[in-house]
């Protein structure tokens, strides 16, 4: 069931990801600006993360299967949309509906993970089902490029909802929720099930968590999902398939970080420290990249941002642990917002930067990857002097 749940999160991961070999295409059909293009790629993104909440509800009130068999539908739509489109604005609004039937997909499988192992596993689990759903990265590098290449970036979209439609239907058929007699589900309104949520914002630790959380995932994402493909273009006039074949190996390797990592997850605050120590390592990689033009140094640190992303796994495990079990659907699917909503954020912030750049005759690649390893240096200091979560030195080490 966990491997069927992660059709879905895979599809998600394409999806979020189709930027980097698209913008090319993109830019030329409809004379897009860099922050354009920021914005085509955030609006899934935004979509996706604004209705963490609701889908958070969702799986409370109806279970995960329900919920993601719902909305997922949208996604196909969307794809439709997207490769239809005739401007700009339909190619947002297909981005926009992808966002919201993608909006379940980590969600459910992180929710069903912690319903039905073991606390001690969680993490190694997690790793598991982020590196399976990392294979979605890798058809958008080589394999889609050579599709946008050969036929329109048009053809991409259509792939995706043919496999969407087929991610669909395994859910349907292999997943399965079997009431727990032991364990009755308490009935309770839409509206009070938001109010919940409330008691996650009242613990002052929260802040900390999600605002780092906010630019983790996202500076990966912006990298490999946005600004390598156009980067390694532009600066070192790479091919559509070549930089397609940098994304695939970034992709390759992104898949054994998060297994990799859950392996080593250690709870209490040595998770915390090594949390940091990673952020701090990954924000030089970026101004590594942004400030040192030279084609090899540039592949070689996005291939280890590729593998030390899987840190975000210790995130994950800090959330469980952080928050009583009641509260630990909610604070994921707060997490998960937060993680989405920083995406949409830093891609269009850094959309505004490169057109901000380039209006001022300035390198727009290393105002880009500037802007990233400077906000990843200021969430770091936010999680580390914010307020900790009291009780989850004692959990993580139990």
């Amino acid at each position: 069931m966990v491997l069927a749940l992660c059709t879905a999160f895979a599809l998600s991961q394409a999806y979020r990801t189709v930027g980097a070999i698209m913008a090319g295409p993109l830019q030329a059909d409809y004379r897009l600006s860099a922050q354009a293009l920021g914005l085509f790629s955030g609006a899934f993104h935004f979509a996706f993360g604004a209705m963490q909440l609701f889908m958070g509800v969702g799986i409370d009130l109806h279970g995960v299967r329900r919920t993601v068999l719902t909305a997922f539908p949208l996604a196909i739509v969307g794809a439709v949309i997207s490769a239809l489109s005739p401007g700009f604005g339909w190619l947002i609004a297909g981005q926009v509906l992808i966002g919201i039937g993608c909006a379940p997909a980590f969600l459910v499988c992180s929710v069903f993970i912690a319903r039905h192992f073991p606390s001690t596993s969680f993490a190694s689990v997690s790793g598991l089902v982020l590196g399976l759903g990392g294979v979605g990265m890798l058809v958008t590098g080589t394999p889609l490029a050579w599709l946008v290449d050969s036929y329109s970036w048009r053809s991409g979209f259509w792939a995706l909802a043919v496999a969407s439609v087929l991610a669909w239907f395994s859910i349907l058929v292999m997943v399965r929720e079997p009431a727990d007699p032991d364990e009755p589900v308490a009935k309770e309104s839409p509206i009070a099930a938001l109010r919940r949520f409330g008691a996650l914002f009242a613990m002052p630790h929260t802040v900390g968590i999600m605002v780092l959380g906010a630019v983790t995932y996202a500076a990966f994402i912006s990298l490999r999902g946005l600004w390598l493909g156009p980067l390694l273009m532009e600066r070192h006039g790479y091919s559509l398939v070549q930089s397609g074949n940098v994304a695939l190996a970034v992709s390759v390797i992104s898949l054994f970080g998060p297994p990799l990592f859950g392996r080593l997850d250690r709870g209490g605050p040595v998770r915390r420290r090594r949390i940091l120590a990673c952020c701090g390592i990954y924000a030089a990689l970026f101004a590594a990249i942004g400030f040192f033009h030279s084609a090899w140094m540039e592949v070689g640190c996005a291939l280890v941002i590729g593998l030390i992303s899987g840190f975000i796994v210790w995130q994950y495990a800090d959330v469980r642990n952080a928050y009583p079990p009641e509260l630990t659907g909610r604070a994921m699917a707060v997490f998960t917002m937060a993680m989405f909503l920083g995406v949409a954020l830093m891609q269009w912030l850094t959309g505004v930067a490169a057109s901000i750049a380039q209006a001022q005759g300035m390198e727009p690649y290393a105002v880009v990857q500037g802007t990233i390893a400077l906000l990843l240096v200021a969430a770091c200091m936010a999680f580390a002097w914010l307020p900790a979560p009291a009780g989850a030195v004692a959990r993580g080490g139990q």
